[in-house]
């Protein structure tokens, strides 16, 4: 089977997408747990197989056998990341958004689409959701090189579910700098008039309301942005517990791009 895709960059650092990592090990280690087999797909894990190398350790104490396999394009970083492989649990291999014929329950793809054109999108997201297990989730985004600034979508079977928003609250200037590393589907459509625009903008104005909070530490002062936002009308699907770490998540209907076109075709019936 011919990879789907490109290579990118691969640039990568350890401990980048501990957020992330941390973000599905509690809100999707129950579908993990469930699974009937508990494969996960590291798709793009770039020049270094670091962060594949993470992800298992971190979901190994959800589930302890459960199975990961970062996938790459290019041969040569495949090659490279052997000497990390650790079978059963951990392999390396070639493959693109196809996902090299597997079926994941789970399928993390961060700093890969951001890369490529905004037309790429939808494709992507159904090659990638077609190849998904019965209850599987696709998690696609984007963090910044230390890993203090990230976001992401998670995919269903059937179209997109969330974004999630997460930042290193004690280095956070403002909500609004997370919009940097809104996902690809996104980033084109942080312009006022689109409803991701109006969502950060809510989340600025009430970080600024929350400003007397500071007193109490930048944590105290984002779970009250947070609260206030959900207060507002927004669809925030995380509780408490999740915003003290500097965490918050929306249903994607509520920051879904207004032009039609954006939105992924449904996936294929798996071949």
């Amino acid at each position: 089977m011919r990879p789907l895709g490109a290579a990118t960059r691969g640039t990568t650092n350890p401990n980048r997408l501990r957020r992330v990592d941390a973000w599905i090990a509690a809100t999707l280690g129950g579908a993990l747990r469930a699974a009937e087999d508990p494969l996960v797909v590291d798709l793009g894990y770039g020049a270094s197989p670091v962060t594949t190398v993470e992800l298992r350790g971190r979901l190994a104490r959800v589930r302890p056998d459960v199975r990961v396999v970062g996938l790459e394009i290019d041969p040569v970083r495949v090659a490279a990341a052997a000497a990390a492989a650790d079978p059963p649990w951990l392999a390396f291999q070639r493959g693109g958004f196809e996902l090299a014929g597997l079926r994941p329950v789970l399928v993390r793809a961060m700093n890969v689409l951001r890369q490529y054109p905004l037309d790429a999108v939808g494709p992507s997201w159904s090659a990638l959701r077609a190849r998904l297990a019965p209850g599987g989730a696709v998690v696609e985004g984007t963090c910044d090189e230390p890993g203090r600034l990230a976001c992401w979508t998670r995919l269903s079977v059937d179209g997109p579910v969330s974004l999630t928003l997460a930042a290193r609250l004690s280095t956070l200037d403002s909500p609004g700098t997370l919009a940097e590393r809104l996902p690809k589907a996104l980033i084109h459509h942080n312009v006022p008039g689109q409803p991701v625009h109006d969502f950060l903008t809510a989340l600025d104005d009430a970080w600024r309301d929350a400003a007397p909070y500071a007193t109490f530490g930048a944590r105290q002062r984002w779970i009250r942005c947070v609260a206030t936002v959900r207060g507002a009308g927004w669809p925030v699907l995380d509780r408490a517990p999740r915003w003290r770490l500097g965490e918050v998540t929306v249903a994607w209907e509520a920051v879904a791009p207004r032009c039609r076109s954006a939105w992924p075709a449904a996936p294929r019936p798996p071949r």
